[in-house]
């Protein structure tokens, strides 16, 4: 036996075992063979299962081949211990038999095939099977053996088959990273056609001012020229009309290398052309010479005066590239601060936050962490002015908070213990103690974001289209300015009156405000109803909404404020009215809607109260409870009967209308209040149960400012029509779907939307089939109940609860819409008039450039009034139009006459009854 083998086992007790031969001390035997094994690395105090002991040494003896045999005819501990040595004979084998398992564990080399082992295995006469595992390594093993002398064979073959598989693996990661990063942060393809805004700077425009400002005046005021001024204006005008102005030639060549249009490349060639045609005219006319002055043109058309020879245009030059780095700059820093509008949901947080936690004995200490690492269910304070980092629930303090973006901006609540605030909101008062509830993406906050992700994009599309469809103005500006070029010069003769004229046409074009009509508008918008506690889905939901003129309302979650209650429980006669309410709480215990939770409210109420007696059991054995279509509650219930208790079919539904009531005295006591539920059981009904709900104090108000808007209002209920209409009466809504089932309530929006009216839906997360059916879906609930699949339905998700938040909402959409089709109307009708005026020669280059700056400014202006009207009047024409600035005057001229008349009515009681005192005196 080799070295290796003695160690597996030794000598000693290989002799012990052959002298317990001829005792047949079996004990002894198998207790050497315990020995043995252990020796050989097996734990026999344990009995793992062949499956894991075979895995195990497979493990522990990696690179060799491992097998695990069942024997069947190992008679005794001695047969297994001579098996065992002659096992261990053959070389390259490790082996150890077990009688008491009756296995064998063998280790091998690569070279030693079964066929040695089973051969001195069948030499014993021992039936021996593989096991099931041993199989699959074998298995595995020949087939990666295999596999890797192919693999030899081809090895090139298969570095390059593998190299190719990384680098599709990488493409594919980078695409799928690049178009993360897109959506994250779009990108506008149309930018490039803006002048690069980092390269206008105030440096260039100081040095404009200073250099190119001299010049202007000079041309302008003759008495001031001296000799040789037009050779110290070319010198002041060439880092004007190159440095300064190099922004805007930057743009314009750039577009030119992309085969696109910049929205200032209009204006860089004016400035060009003045220039280099001033220059030229300096060179090879007598505008050069010693004296020359320049002539006061008003009207380009003068020009072409027979007594004015000469011109040069280094005003325009120099004057227009003041004018557009002034104007660019202020445009930029609007440009800029409308671009991050949308980061009204990005919330400057604290780098740091105070959390509380237990130490490893169980005391509490306070230590400062950095926000990401925030954990759920960490206790964290939020000192005063400190913005909330988390989504959680207050737990200690209280205070006043500005709930931020989750709740709409600057809309302060007062918190305490148990109330829950949101990531983004302000601590404004003392200091509070939260439980973090989610942190990081898994925020409200976060989710709004994602959310308005959607909006941003729409708006950098519509921003694209408007870019490319204003930079189609530029080519049309150089065809016209040539065409003007050359009809001047052919009509008047004179080359300087046509330059004059083109570079009028040139200068006045205003591509720029044709950009921002409608994008700057509508972003300033979504902005605005953001802050206003208004998520719009995209821009497209801003005209959707403003052509809206019927609003539906689902009474429950819309027009309610707080809980349900019961009111009354009317049953019929012979009934038990605390029966009825056990059977109606019972049967709609599982459900989440505000009826059934009144019920089982109620239910437990009078449960704990002990109403009803010993009649009634305290718990009501409910099953196979079913919702229908129609929202009815069906199930089997336990009910006492004739003394004795019997299952029996329970129902518990809402009628359509009063025609589906039997009982005459049910039918009453539907009508006398509140929203009837029937309860009943074997096929009759047994009682109506009232339950009431009071509505949002505002409701009535924003109503009313709805039906001024000329919206026609309705309100869609599951009553039936005179409780119903007796809801709507009070709340002045002109119309009432009543009776209408769940299932049906989509169906009936369609039914309105076929009338030719276009439809907004106003409900919670209950109704979302008939927010998805209707031309605008408002999703409307508080920023605490605000469910992620309702807003994924949703086209404006509304975090307010108030009603008046409705008609600001319609008033700010219809306001935005009139902005933006204004700005659309007023671009392009100032470039056709400034066109023409240019054309026709009545325009001055330089007062052009002027007109072109306003008409931006213009836009700008009018976009920006809609960050700054009060949206809280009920009508647009009490916001914005011009017909609403003569309503108000109007108004006040009343309100001043009212308030004299008020006066002169005071001022003459107070005579009369000082006529009176004193007459009474003179008595």
């Amino acid at each position: 036996m080799t070295e290796q083998d003695s160690k597996i086992v030794p000598a000693s007790s290989r002799a012990a075992r052959k002298a317990a031969v001829g005792v047949d001390d079996v004990d002894e035997a198998i207790l050497q063979a315990r020995e043995a094994a252990a020796k050989a690395g097996f734990d026999m105090d344990r009995t793992p299962s062949t499956e894991e002991e075979a895995d195990r040494v497979a493990r522990e003896h990696w690179g060799l081949a491992s097998f695990a045999y069942r024997l069947e005819g190992l008679e005794s501990a001695v047969a297994a211990t001579t098996v065992e040595e002659e096992l261990n004979d053959i070389p390259g084998v490790q082996a150890a038999v077990v009688y008491s398992t009756g296995m064998a564990w063998i280790s091998a080399e690569d070279h030693v095939l079964p066929a040695q082992i089973q051969e001195v295995l069948e030499k014993h006469n021992l039936d021996s099977w593989l096991t099931d595992s041993s199989l699959r390594r074998r298995a595995s093993r020949l087939e990666i053996e295999e596999t890797r002398r192919r693999m030899r064979r081809h090895a090139s073959d298969h570095r390059r088959a593998w190299a190719a598989a990384e680098s599709r693996k990488r493409r594919d990661r980078n695409k799928v990273e690049m178009d993360r990063f897109r959506r994250q942060n779009p990108f506008d393809s149309t930018e490039g056609l803006h002048t690069a805004r980092q390269l206008i700077t105030r440096m260039r425009l100081i040095v404009a001012v200073v250099l190119g400002l001299p010049v202007v005046v000079l041309q302008l005021v003759s008495a001031w020229q001296f000799d040789y001024w037009q050779w110290v204006c070319l010198a002041l005008a060439t880092p004007v009309a190159t440095w300064c102005a190099w922004p805007f030639h930057r743009a314009f060549f750039g577009g030119l290398r992309r085969g696109q249009s910049a929205l200032d490349g209009a204006s860089s060639v004016a400035i060009l052309l003045a220039y280099l045609y001033s220059a030229c005219t300096l060179i090879f006319t007598s505008a050069g010479n010693v004296g020359w002055h320049s002539h006061q043109v008003l009207f380009a058309g003068v020009w072409s005066a027979q007594d004015i020879k000469g011109a040069v245009f280094f005003d325009v030059a120099c004057g227009g590239t003041i004018l557009l780095l002034f104007g660019r700059l202020l445009s930029r820093r609007t440009a800029l601060r409308s671009k991050s509008i949308l980061s009204v949901l990005t919330v400057p947080a604290a780098k740091e936050v105070t959390v509380v936690r237990k130490t490893r004995k169980s005391k509490t200490e306070k230590k400062d962490i950095p926000i990401a690492e925030i954990r759920t269910g960490d206790d964290i304070i939020i000192h005063t002015g400190m913005m909330v980092p988390s989504d959680g629930e207050i737990i200690s303090g209280k205070s006043l908070v500005d709930m931020g973006p989750v709740g709409g901006m600057h809309r302060t609540f007062e918190v305490s213990v148990g109330d829950r605030i949101f990531a983004g909101a302000r601590n404004h008062g003392g200091t509070l103690k939260m439980r973090v509830h989610a942190t990081g993406s898994s925020t409200r906050l976060a989710a709004m974001h994602r959310w308005v992700r959607g909006s941003a994009l729409d708006e950098t599309r519509l921003t694209q289209l408007t870019n490319r469809t204003a930079s189609l103005l530029v080519p049309w500006a150089f065809v016209l300015a040539a065409v003007d070029f050359i009809a001047w010069l052919a009509i008047t003769k004179s080359v300087d009156a046509a330059m004059a004229t083109a570079l009028s046409l040139l200068a006045v074009v205003a591509p720029v405000a044709l950009a921002l009509s409608a994008p700057l508008a509508l972003r300033l918008g979504l902005w605005r109803a953001a802050t206003a506690g208004a998520l719009l889905r995209d821009t497209s939901t801003i005209h959707k909404l403003a052509e809206v003129d019927a609003i539906v309302f689902n009474r429950v979650g819309t027009l309610t404020d707080g809980p349900m209650h019961v009111i009354g429980v009317t049953p019929v006669k012979g009934e038990n009215p605390d029966l009825i309410l056990r059977v109606a709480g019972a049967l709609s215990l599982e459900s989440n809607h505000a009826v059934s939770q009144a019920l089982v409210r109620a239910d437990r109420e009078a449960r704990d109260s002990g109403a009803g007696g010993e009649g009634i059991p305290h718990w009501l054995d409910v099953g196979e409870v079913k919702i229908t279509k129609d929202g009815t509650f069906e199930g089997m219930a336990e009910l006492p009967i004739e003394g004795e208790m019997r299952h029996v079919k329970a129902r518990l539904w809402r009628p359509h209308d009063l025609g589906e009531i039997r009982d005459p005295r049910l039918a009453t006591a539907a009508l006398n209040g509140g929203s009837p539920v029937i309860v009943s059981w074997k096929g009759k009904d047994r009682g109506v149960i009232n339950l009431a709900d009071s509505f949002k104090d505002d409701a009535p108000a924003a109503i009313d400012q709805l039906e001024d808007m000329q919206m026609e209002t309705y309100m869609l209920s599951r009553d039936i029509y005179p409780v119903a209409r007796r809801t709507a009466n009070a709340l002045g809504i002109s119309t009432v779907l009543a009776g209408i089932a769940p299932n049906r309530k989509a169906a009936t929006v369609r039914g309105v939307h076929a009338m030719g009216v276009r439809v907004a839906m106003v409900g919670d997360s209950d109704v979302l089939g008939a927010l998805r059916v209707a031309d605008v879906g408002i999703l409307m609930t508080s920023s605490n109940r605000i469910d992620p699949s309702a807003a994924e339905v949703a086209d404006v998700v509304m975090q307010r609860e108030d009603v008046s938040a409705l008609p600001e909402l319609v008033n700010l959409v219809r306001h935005i819409r009139n902005t933006t089709d204004w700005n659309v109307w007023l671009s392009w009708t100032y470039n056709a008039v400034g066109a023409t005026l240019a054309v026709v020669g009545v325009l001055n280059p330089l007062l052009a450039t002027v007109f072109m700056l306003l008409s931006s400014t213009l836009i700008e202006s009018r976009s920006a009034r809609i960050l700054h009207r009060n949206y809280a009047r009920g009508t647009l024409r009490q916001t914005h139009s011009w017909q609403g600035w003569v309503e108000r005057r109007r108004e006040i001229r009343e309100l001043r006459k009212q308030e004299k008349q008020r006066a002169e009515a005071i001022s003459l009681a107070r005579a009369e009854a000082a006529d009176e005192e004193y007459e009474q005196s003179q008595r």
